[in-house]
C-alpha cells in the first residue's frame, strides 16, 4: 500500500471514529435531558391542547410529578440524585417568588396551583437542570480536576445566589462574580469518558456552554409560554442575549451544589 493510500485509509478511520464517538456523546446527553424534553413537550402539548377538569399550570404539576415519580420507580434517577433535585426545586422557587413578585416576568394564566402569582410547576424547570447535571455526571462517568477548596466554593456559590435578589436594592455584582470564576476556577478541568475514551474541558467553559444551550431553551419555554417576560406580554419575542450571563451564573451555582455535594460523598474529585 502506497504512503498515500495508507495516509487515506488512516483518515477515514479517525472520521468514522469520530463519528461514532459524536453519536454516542449525543444519545447520552439526550439521555441526560429527557426530563427537559419532558417539559418542553408538555408545555407545547398543552397549548395546543385544552385538558378537561383543570387549569393548564395544573396539569404541567401532574404531569412533572408522575415524571419525576417514574424516573425514580425506573432506576433512571436515584433516590440520592432525588435529594439534589428537591433541593433545586426549593431554590428554584424561591427564586420565582421574589422574581415574579419584584416583575422580572409573570405567569398571567390561572391555576388552583399558584403561590403568590408563581405555579408550583415553576420548581422543576430548575429541577431538571440538576436532573441533567446528574444524569450527565453519571453517564459521562464525570470528574474533576483541581477542584477548589470548600471554603472558596461555598461562599462563590452563595454570593452568585444572592446577587439575584440583592441586585434589586443595591448594585448588580455579577459581573464581578463572573472575574472571581474565572479566578477561583482557571486551573480547574471537567473531564468525561465516551466510549472509554476520556476527554477534558475547561471547567470555566463548560459553564458557558451550558448556560447558552439553557437560554436557548428559555426561548422555547417563554414561546410555548411557560411564564412572560415584560416585552411579552403583547407578542412573543427572543430572550433578550443578556440573559446568558444570569443563567451562566445559575449554572454555575447548580453545578457548585452538586460538586460539592459529590465531594462530601467522596466521589468524582482529583
Amino acid at each position: 500500500m502506497s504512503k498515500e493510500a495508507a495516509l487515506k485509509v488512516t483518515r477515514e478511520r479517525r472520521f468514522s471514529r469520530a463519528i461514532r464517538q459524536l453519536t454516542r456523546f449525543g444519545w447520552e446527553q439526550a439521555l441526560s435531558c429527557l426530563f427537559p424534553v419532558v417539559i418542553f413537550g408538555s408545555l407545547a402539548a398543552t397549548q395546543v391542547i385544552t385538558l378537561p377538569f383543570l387549569p393548564r399550570y395544573d396539569w404541567l404539576l401532574i404531569i412533572f410529578l408522575l415524571m419525576q415519580w417514574w424516573m425514580v420507580r425506573s432506576g433512571l434517577e436515584t433516590r440520592d440524585e432525588l435529594k439534589v433535585i428537591t433541593l433545586f426545586h426549593l431554590i428554584g422557587l424561591a427564586l420565582e417568588l421574589f422574581k415574579v413578585n419584584m416583575g422580572s416576568w409573570s405567569y398571567p394564566e390561572e391555576g388552583y396551583s399558584k403561590i403568590l402569582g408563581v405555579p408550583l410547576y415553576s420548581g422543576f424547570m430548575y429541577a431538571s437542570v440538576a436532573s441533567y447535571l446528574c444524569q450527565a455526571w453519571r453517564r459521562l462517568e464525570v470528574n474533576l480536576v483541581n477542584w477548589p477548596a470548600l471554603y472558596l466554593v461555598i461562599p462563590l456559590g452563595a454570593a452568585i445566589y444572592l446577587n439575584f435578589f440583592t441586585h434589586h436594592y443595591w448594585i448588580d455584582i455579577r459581573w464581578w462574580l463572573a472575574g472571581l470564576v474565572i479566578v477561583v476556577f482557571w486551573r480547574s478541568w471537567v473531564t468525561y469518558e465516551v466510549n472509554g475514551t476520556q476527554y477534558r474541558m475547561p471547567i470555566a467553559m463548560s459553564f458557558v456552554l451550558i448556560g447558552f444551550f439553557i437560554w436557548v431553551a428559555e426561548n422555547i419555554a417563554t414561546f410555548f409560554g411557560a411564564w412572560q417576560y415584560p416585552n411579552q406580554t403583547e407578542t412573543w419575542s427572543l430572550v433578550h442575549l443578556g440573559k446568558v450571563s444570569s443563567w451562566l451564573l445559575l449554572v454555575i451555582v447548580s453545578f457548585l451544589i452538586v460538586a460539592t455535594l459529590k465531594r462530601l460523598k467522596g466521589k468524582s474529585i482529583q
